[in-house]
């Protein structure tokens, strides 16, 4: 496995022995070629488009994989203390359904403006959940738990056992499509483009790796351009999920290292691809399983025409009203 060093990089064994260790907790997600009149007015006739569907996952998300993953390093004494986390719900779920799967408990710290969907979810895999009025207190109870109860914090997107975790979705994939022209991974606080990224790279060294964030919501963009995390002093996009205040320097650097590319997309863009992706698929998924679709439809749709596209589809963790207001938009 690798080590706390951001030049350290895994292998392919690492990436598959992490998901030997991750075994039956987690889903060997299904890929889908999307083939049909619809995918082809929206990208063209000569477009091969495959979904990684991981909104198929244990918890709605790629997020257990990297949750589990860590948590299976902690000792058993460590295990018995119990888990926390922060998060406005995918995470938190995510830790929720791993301690759940482990045998222990978690203590996870949201906002009081949650969507009470994913609280219940929270609720329903045992978690105990504290909410608090903004981030900041977020963080900070999150490490005062962290501290004062000796609960292990599980990361939300940072650190070398994430990126190995989330990188089990690229293995999958490369493994499930050959001969990729490229992949589009949606891009929160970048765990999941992090490892995606480096899978597909170990590899399929030639597919392009292509990373998809919100307008509102650019932390990468902004650290590429720095060339370190940068953060944004406020998320603007209905894509909550996708709204890390902050890039973090170990998924920063697996980023940079094998990201070829960033594009932007817009909050109705991500609509658009949530009624395609609906109309077509029948996938109800939140904004941020749409933003890879919604990239593909938008900007990068001349430059990967004819190509054979991997689009990872990352979570459908919404309420029905809460789709059908943003259907309705």
């Amino acid at each position: 496995m690798t080590t706390e060093h951001t030049d350290a990089v895994p292998t392919i064994d690492d990436i598959r022995a992490a998901r030997a260790q991750l075994g039956d907790r987690i889903r060997h997600t299904p890929v889908w070629a999307w083939r049909g009149r619809d995918i082809a007015e929206a990208v063209g006739d000569g477009t091969e488009v495959f979904l990684k569907l991981e909104l198929f996952q244990y918890a709605g998300t790629f997020k257990p994989r990297g949750a589990l993953l860590n948590m299976l390093a902690l000792t058993p004494d460590e295990l018995t203390r119990g888990v926390t986390a922060v998060s406005a719900g995918n995470h938190a779920i995510a830790v929720g359904y791993a301690a759940q799967a482990l045998g222990t408990s978690a203590k996870v710290v949201m906002l009081a403006s949650a969507n009470p969907a994913r609280v219940q979810a929270c609720a329903d895999y045992g978690a105990e959940v504290v909410p608090m009025p903004d981030v900041h207190q977020a963080f900070d109870e999150v490490h005062r738990i962290e501290r004062d109860e000796g609960r292990a914090f599980i990361h939300p997107f940072e650190g070398p056992r994430t990126a190995l975790g989330t990188a089990t979705v690229g293995l999958e994939l490369t493994d499930q499509v050959e001969n990729l022209d490229a992949v589009i991974v949606p891009i929160g606080g970048g765990g999941l483009c992090a490892g995606v990224a480096m899978a597909v790279k170990l590899a399929q060294p030639s597919c392009q790796v292509i990373g998809v964030e919100p307008e509102g919501a650019d932390s990468m963009h902004r650290s590429f351009a720095a060339g370190e995390p940068q953060s944004i002093d406020k998320v603007r996009t209905i894509a909550d999920s996708l709204g890390a205040p902050y890039a973090a320097p170990y998924s920063f650097s697996l980023c940079h290292r094998f990201v070829d590319d960033l594009v932007k997309i817009t909050d109705d863009q991500m609509r658009q691809a949530m009624h395609l992706l609906f109309s077509s698929m029948k996938l109800a998924v939140e904004p941020a399983g749409a933003a890879a679709t919604a990239a593909l439809c938008g900007p990068l749709k001349q430059r990967l025409a004819g190509k054979r596209v991997g689009v990872i589809v990352c979570g459908s963790n919404i309420d029905t009203g809460t789709y059908g207001s943003l259907m309705a938009g």
